[in-house]
């Protein structure tokens, strides 16, 4: 599958932002899906994740409760809602997959399939 992440910009503190991800495959509801973020000068995290159906989703600590996960099958995408936006949460965004229908969001299988990136930038 490929992915073709988009939605970043530059946004102010306490604002809000929606990442989405489009991927090109039909059987798209055959991967679980995740959103990793990447800060300069810092390891590659994963933000957050949601089973191939969206009845389980996971978040890093430090979203929990500012970011939300979803996904529309029907359209092939997933999307990631930001809200209360810190500086911290400054990075470029990279949705990804795995293959697999788990039961449960998946935070330590291998994923394989990447988006492009997307810069999101809060400013204090």
């Amino acid at each position: 599958v490929q992915l073709q992440a988009s939605g970043g910009g530059l946004v102010q503190a306490e604002d809000s932002l929606r990442l989405s991800c489009v991927g090109s495959e039909g059987a798209f509801n055959s991967y679980g899906l995740g959103w990793f973020r990447q800060a300069p000068g810092k390891e590659r995290e994963l933000v957050a994740a949601i089973n191939w159906i969206g009845t389980s989703t996971y978040y890093t600590n430090s979203v929990k409760g500012r970011f939300i996960i979803s996904r529309d099958n029907d359209k092939n995408t997933v999307y990631l809602q930001m809200n209360s936006l810190k500086p911290e949460d400054t990075a470029v965004y990279y949705c990804a997959a795995h293959r697999g229908r788990y039961t449960s969001a998946q935070t330590t299988v291998r994923y394989v399939y990447w988006g492009q990136g997307t810069l999101v930038t809060v400013s204090s």
